[in-house]
């Protein structure tokens, strides 16, 4: 596949941007760092022996890093069904997800150049399967970070105020929280899809760019999936967690979407998207 070029505003020095992945471990993100910092988080609470002992059907190790969650976020699968599921490479050294239930194969080709991280992603399977495909990353930032996209665009707050639900907004609000803000804990958490192919994460002097969108000659909508949780989940126990996820999509529950917010193979059976990641500081 070919990448278009994604023209990312200057904003502070460009750092080195290096990263790793496990495909053993169904193709988890395991770091996304420059020299000075790591990016992903990893939750305390998880042993890495818990993360690596899942298998298809579990529920959700919420162990950090980078997830693909795929062909679907929330339900029926949880995350998906490729995330729990060792993975394999093709002839061409990409690495190659197993078959869906529902016959989806997933690709994703990752490299660093030149500071640039780079994610190409194909999806193959029946023409006009309907298909959600969420990156789902874990970040490590500080009470004072937030989150920069243009304009005020459309957000759908999902699983408020109960499971199930939704709410429209737009952007900042999410539901009555600020979705910009990442801190300091209020007890609150929030899941909502925004309506963008950009966000800028911002920590002090540090910034995490992603740009992402369909390659040509293919059309479906993009957005990114915020995960915002202050200390407000899981009741009971909850602790500190923030995801920034690009979505090849606009929803997070694929059996409950409506037609138009879901991505759709082509007639050949066949769609492809891209994401790139740049630090500066």
């Amino acid at each position: 596949m070919t990448e278009p070029s994604v023209t990312i505003p200057d904003a502070g020095v460009a750092r080195p941007l290096t990263v790793r992945s496990d495909l053993a471990l169904g193709g988890r993100w395991t770091s996304l760092a420059t020299p000075e910092r790591e990016w992903l988080w990893r939750n305390p609470r998880i042993a890495s022996a818990a993360r690596e002992a899942v298998v298809p059907g579990d529920a959700f190790v919420d162990a950090g890093g980078g997830e693909e969650c795929f062909p679907t976020i929330n339900g029926p699968s949880d995350h998906g069904e490729v995330w729990s599921q060792p993975w394999a490479t093709d002839g061409s050294g990409a690495g190659l997800a197993p078959t869906t239930a529902g016959g989806l194969t997933l690709r994703r080709r990752l490299t660093a150049d030149d500071g640039v991280v780079r994610a190409a992603y194909e999806v193959d399977g029946p023409p006009g399967a309907a298909v959600l495909h969420a990156v789902h990353m874990l970040l490590d930032v500080g009470p004072d970070a937030r989150l920069e996209v243009p304009g005020r665009p459309d957000v759908l707050v999902v699983e408020w105020p109960e499971p199930g639900r939704t709410v429209p907004a737009t952007w900042p609000d999410g539901a009555g929280v600020p979705l910009d803000a990442l801190g300091p804990d209020d007890g609150t958490a929030r899941c909502a899809v925004v309506a963008t192919d950009r966000v800028d994460v911002v920590d002090g002097t540090d910034r995490l760019s992603l740009r992402w969108g369909v390659e040509p000659g293919y059309a479906a909508p993009v957005s990114f999936v915020v995960w915002r949780n202050l200390r407000g989940w899981p009741r009971g126990a909850p602790y500190r967690s923030i995801g920034v996820e690009p979505l090849l999509g606009a929803e997070s529950h694929l059996d409950r979407a409506a037609p138009h917010r879901l991505a759709h193979l082509d007639a050949t059976g066949r769609i492809g998207w891209w994401l790139e990641v740049r630090a500066t500081g």
